[in-house]
């Protein structure tokens, strides 16, 4: 039986000649925790550890199995390719600052239609930059969901329909939206084209 893979979490692999990414794994997932709005006993229980273990990994100080990532994964709602794809050769001095077009972080809804990427460098601003691809007839889902932040974007390819409560809005490539905070809201694409659109969320609950 081999060993069970484990991260160290500030030991980012480089590529040669490439400086080493200043971002660590724990801080990924204390990110993405908190703009999931989840606390750490929460995280903990979700993945059966211990509070103080959970502490420990987020601050880099404990080392990390891929199973155990899996699990922190599934409970974030995240693939966990997610973290890996912070690690990218980019320049240490534009962490936090810049996201270069190929290594945007990736985010399928598998069977839904529904990609979303990641333009923001990190999730612990005031806002974040989605952008989001729907396939023809993609949607959101059938229920209306509420988000307890504001989010306006705009339309850059296709056709993209909301529904905000009551009302119904057809917008093509150039319209632009705005949802309140805490207003329920479906997304779907009617028509026969992707459909490509920016949203901005704030603050950051992606």
């Amino acid at each position: 039986m081999t060993e069970p893979v484990t991260l160290r979490l500030n030991d980012v692999p480089t590529a040669p000649g490439v400086a080493r990414e200043p971002i660590s794994l724990g801080a990924q997932i204390r990110d993405l925790r908190e703009a999931r709005r989840m606390r750490l006993a929460e995280l903990a229980q979700a993945i059966g550890k211990s509070i103080g273990y959970v502490s420990q990994i987020e601050r880099g100080r404990s080392e990390v199995s891929i199973s155990t990532l899996k699990s922190i994964s599934d409970a974030l709602g995240v693939s966990i390719s997610w973290f890996f794809q912070g690690y990218d050769p980019r320049e240490p001095s534009e962490h936090g600052y810049v996201v270069r077009r190929e290594h945007r972080r990736r985010l399928d809804f598998p069977g839904t239609g529904i990609e979303e990427e990641l333009l923001s460098p990190t999730l612990n601003g005031e806002a974040e930059l989605i952008m989001s691809r729907f396939a023809p007839g993609a949607r959101s889902g059938d229920v209306q969901v509420s988000r307890m932040a504001e989010q306006s974007g705009v339309v850059l390819s296709g056709e993209l329909e909301l529904a905000v409560g009551d009302r119904r809005f057809l917008l093509k490539a150039g319209d632009s939206f705005r949802i309140g905070r805490g207003e329920p809201f479906t997304a779907c694409n009617p028509g026969s084209e992707p459909s490509h659109s920016l949203w901005v969320i704030a603050p950051p609950l992606y």
